[in-house]
C-alpha cells in the first residue's frame, strides 16, 4: 500500500525549519532552499506546499501563533478555573515575552515579518494583522468580563486597554531581543502596569 502522507505534519516540519534558520540568521536571510535544507526535505516539496516565500513565511507565522496560543492555554489550565481577568492577562503577558527559546522565536519571527512587510508588497498582501486583531479581541473580552466581575473599573475602555497591553508587550519584547532589557526587567514593568490597571 502507498504510504499515507500527513500534510499537516509536513507543513509543520517545513515551518520549524524556517524558524531555525530565522533564529540563527534572521528572517531576511530565509530562502526556500535554506528552509528545505534545514527541514531535511527537497526544495520541490517546499514549493509543492508553498508557491511563494511570502506564503511560506505567513504560514510559519500562523504556526507560531497556534503554538503560542497552546502554551497560553496550558498556563491557564494550571490556574484555578475559571481564571480571574487579571490571571488571564498575566498569563498572556508571560507567554508573549521572549524569555525562553520558543517565545523568543515567536517574537523574533513576528517582529521581523512586520518590518519586512512594510517594504515588501507580497508580504503586505498576506493577512498579517488578522492574528493581532484576534488576540486584541480576546484580551478586550477578558477585560470586559473582569469589569462585570468587579475586578476592573467600569470607567476603563476595554478595547483601548487591550491595545495598550499588546503594544506595551511588543515594545518590551523587542527591548529584550535587542538586549536593552532583561526578561526580568520587562516582567517588572508589566507587573507595574497590571497593578495599576487592576487597582481598586
Amino acid at each position: 500500500m502507498p504510504k499515507t502522507v500527513d500534510h499537516d505534519q509536513r507543513r509543520a516540519q517545513i515551518a520549524e525549519g524556517l524558524v531555525r534558520v530565522a533564529a540563527r540568521e534572521g528572517l531576511h536571510a530565509v530562502t526556500m532552499r535554506s528552509v528545505a535544507a534545514e527541514a531535511g526535505v527537497s526544495l520541490r516539496l517546499v514549493q509543492y506546499y508553498f508557491q511563494t516565500k511570502a506564503q511560506l513565511m505567513h504560514d510559519v507565522l500562523r504556526h507560531l501563533e497556534r503554538q503560542s496560543q497552546e502554551r497560553w492555554a496550558a498556563r491557564l489550565e494550571r490556574m484555578p478555573s475559571p481564571p480571574s481577568g487579571r490571571a488571564f492577562v498575566e498569563a498572556f503577558l508571560a507567554e508573549a515575552l521572549p524569555t525562553d527559546e520558543e517565545s523568543r522565536a515567536f517574537h523574533l519571527v513576528g517582529a521581523s515579518y512586520a518590518v519586512l512587510a512594510m517594504t515588501d508588497p507580497e508580504l503586505a498582501d498576506q493577512p498579517f494583522v488578522a492574528g493581532l486583531n484576534h488576540l486584541e479581541a480576546q484580551l478586550a473580552d477578558a477585560l470586559r468580563k473582569a469589569q462585570t466581575d468587579g475586578e476592573l473599573s467600569g470607567d476603563r475602555d476595554a478595547s483601548v486597554e487591550a491595545a495598550r497591553l499588546i503594544a506595551l508587550n511588543h515594545g518590551l519584547g523587542t527591548a529584550v531581543l535587542v538586549g536593552q532589557r532583561t526578561g526580568e526587567d520587562a516582567e517588572a514593568v508589566l507587573r507595574c502596569h497590571v497593578d495599576e490597571l487592576f487597582a481598586a
